[in-house]
C-alpha cells in the first residue's frame, strides 16, 4: 500500500474522510496545549495568537470538509482525493509550525509532532511522498528557528521554562534541527517499510482467500459431480439388474414349466425355442454392456487409424442389405464424392453404422424403405440413415439415446431389443468429437444424422467424452 496506485479508490476516500475528520481532533488538542501552557505560565503565553491559528485552521479545515462532502455526492476521481489529502497535510504542518511559534519555538518540546504527519504520509502516498513531508517538516522547523533567531519575527519566550537567549544559541538551533530531521526520516523510512510490508502481507491473504474460494467453489462442483455421477451409477446397475433379471427369470419359468410337467411333449420344442431366444436376448445385452464398457475405458494413447467411411459404409451396407431384401424394404446407399477422411477406430465406425442401419431396418414395415447418405460439409462428414418406419413421438423422441430407453411403439413392433445400439451409437460419435441427433414423426418415419470432424492429423482416442453438442428445436 506504499504504491497509491495499489489502494483502491474507494478505500483512498475513506482515509482522506478520516484525515479530515482528524483535522477537528488536531485544533482540539492544539487548544488543549494552549490552555495547559496558559494555566502553567501564567500571563507568559499570549493566548489570543495560538487561539487565532486555532480558528484559522478550524476554518481552512471546514472549507476542504463541505468540498468534500459535496464532491462525495458525486463521482470523484483517485487524483481529486490524493489532492485533498496532500492539501490537508501541507495545512496541518503549517498549522503545526505556527503553533509551535506561538508555543516557544525552540523552547517547547511539541516540534515531534511532525512525526505523527511524516506517519500519516506514509499511510497515503508513494513511498517518496513521505520523505518530501520530512524534508518539509524539517525545512519549515529550522526556517522557523532561524527567523526567529535572527529577529526577523518575534520570539515568544516561555519564561520560567527555558532560558531567554537558547532559542539564538546555534548549538540548540543546530542540535534540535538535526533531532528533528533525523526522526522525521528514519520515522519516514520505518513506516514506509511497515506499510510495504503490510500491503504485501494483505495482498498475499487476499489472494489466498480468493485461491481457497477458486478451490472451495471446485471441490462444490467436483462434489456435485460425484453425486450425479453416483446417481447415474446407482441407476444404471438397476437398469442392468432388471435387464439381466428378466430373460433369467424367463428361462427359469420355461425349465420349471417343463421340469413339473405343465408342458405336453409337443410343446417341448416351442418351450425350449423360447427359452433359448431370451438366452440369445441376455448374451445381445451382455455383448453390448460389455462394448459400451470397452468405450468407456478405451486403451490409453491408442493410435487412431485415417479412414474413408465411406468404404466402411459399403462394407456394412453389404453385410445387412440382405436383411433389408428380405423384410422387401427398398435399401439405398448414397455417397457423394470427395469425402474427407476421419481419424476413427475401424470397428467403432462399423458399430456406429451397424447400429444405426439395423434399427431403420428393423422398424420399417414391409414395403418401405431405408436410405442412407454420407456427404461432407464445411469441417467434416455427415452421415444419416433415413427410414419410412414407425416414427418416434416427440416425448419418445428426447429420450432415445438414453441407456435401455425403447420408445411403446417399437416395443409393439420388436420385442426384442437391449435399448443400448441408440447409446452406443452417441458415445462412439462423441468420443471422437462428433455429435449426433435424430428427427421423427410418429407413422412417418425417422432420420438419425452423425457429424464427425474431418482429419486434422493423428490423434489419440479421447478418454473422456464431452457433452453432445445438442441440436436445434428442428433436431429436439
Amino acid at each position: 500500500m506504499g504504491d497509491v496506485i495499489s489502494i483502491p479508490r474507494e478505500e483512498l476516500r475513506e482515509r482522506t474522510k478520516w484525515l479530515i475528520s482528524s483535522g477537528w481532533w488536531t485544533a482540539l488538542g492544539a487548544l488543549a496545549v494552549a490552555l495547559a501552557v496558559n494555566a502553567l505560565l501564567p500571563g507568559v503565553l499570549s493566548l489570543g495568537r495560538p487561539l487565532g491559528a486555532i480558528a484559522g485552521f478550524v476554518v481552512c479545515n471546514g472549507l476542504i470538509f463541505l468540498w468534500f462532502r459535496n464532491a462525495d455526492s458525486r463521482p470523484t476521481s483517485r487524483s481529486r482525493y490524493l489532492t485533498v489529502a496532500h492539501l490537508h497535510l501541507v495545512l496541518d504542518t503549517l498549522f503545526l509550525t505556527v503553533i509551535l511559534h506561538y508555543l516557544g519555538g525552540l523552547e517547547t518540546p511539541f516540534f515531534l509532532f511532525y512525526v505523527v504527519y511524516v506517519v500519516l504520509a506514509s499511510t497515503l502516498f508513494p513511498r517518496g511522498a513521505n520523505f518530501a513531508y520530512a524534508g518539509l517538516a524539517s525545512f519549515l522547523y529550522l526556517a522557523l528557528l532561524l527567523l526567529e533567531a535572527t529577529e526577523v519575527i518575534p520570539h515568544h519566550n516561555l519564561s520560567g521554562f527555558r532560558i531567554e537567549l537558547r532559542f539564538q544559541q546555534p548549538i540548540h538551533i543546530l542540535v534540535n534541527s538535526i533531532t528533528l530531521t533525523i526522526t522525521a526520516f528514519v520515522s519516514a523510512y520505518f513506516a514506509s517499510r511497515i506499510v510495504l510490508e503490510l500491503g504485501r502481507r494483505e495482498q498475499e491473504l487476499l489472494e489466498s482467500n480468493l485461491s481457497c474460494e477458486m478451490r472451495g467453489q471446485e471441490l462444490v462442483d467436483l462434489n456435485s459431480q460425484l453425486r450425479e455421477m453416483d446417481q447415474a451409477r446407482a441407476q444404471f446397475t438397476r437398469l442392468v439388474t432388471h435387464e439381466l433379471r428378466a430373460p433369467v427369470a424367463a428361462i427359469q419359468s420355461y425349465l420349471k414349466l417343463i421340469l413339473e410337467g405343465y408342458v405336453p411333449p409337443e410343446k417341448f420344442t416351442e418351450i425350449i425355442h423360447r427359452a433359448e431366444q431370451r438366452a440369445l436376448d441376455q448374451l445381445a445385452l451382455i455383448g453390448d454392456l460389455l462394448y459400451m464398457a470397452r468405450l468407456e475405458e478405451p486403451r490409453p494413447g491408442t493410435t487412431i487409424e485415417s479412414l474413408e467411411l465411406s468404404v466402411v459404409l459399403q462394407e456394412v451396407a453389404d453385410l445387412v442389405r440382405g436383411q433389408a431384401e428380405e423384410k422387401g424394404l427398398a435399401f439405398q446407399v448414397q455417397v457423394a464424392d470427395d469425402l474427407p477422411r476421419v481419424q476413427a477406430d475401424l470397428e467403432h465406425m462399423k458399430q456406429l453404422w451397424t447400429n444405426l442401419v439395423s434399427n431403420a431396418i428393423k422398424y420399417t414395415e414391409p414395403g418401405g424403405s431405408v436410405t442412407v447418405t454420407l456427404r461432407s460439409d464445411s469441417d467434416g462428414v455427415v452421415g444419416t440413415v433415413q427410414d419410412t418406419g414407425i416414427g418416434i413421438s416427440p416425448a419418445d423422441l428426447a429420450h432415445v439415446f438414453d441407456q435401455f430407453y425403447r420408445a411403446d411403439n417399437a416395443k409393439a413392433m420388436e420385442r426384442h431389443g437391449t435399448g443400448l445400439g441408440l447409446s452406443i451409437a452417441r458415445r462412439i460419435v462423441e468420443t471422437y468429437g462428433g455429435r449426433i441427433w435424430a428427427e421423427s414423426e410418429p407413422g412417418k418415419g425417422s432420420t438419425f444424422s452423425f457429424h464427425l470432424p474431418a482429419e486434422a492429423g493423428t490423434q489419440s482416442l479421447k478418454t473422456t467424452a464431452e457433452p453432445s453438442a445438442r441440436p436445434s428445436a428442428l433436431h429436439a
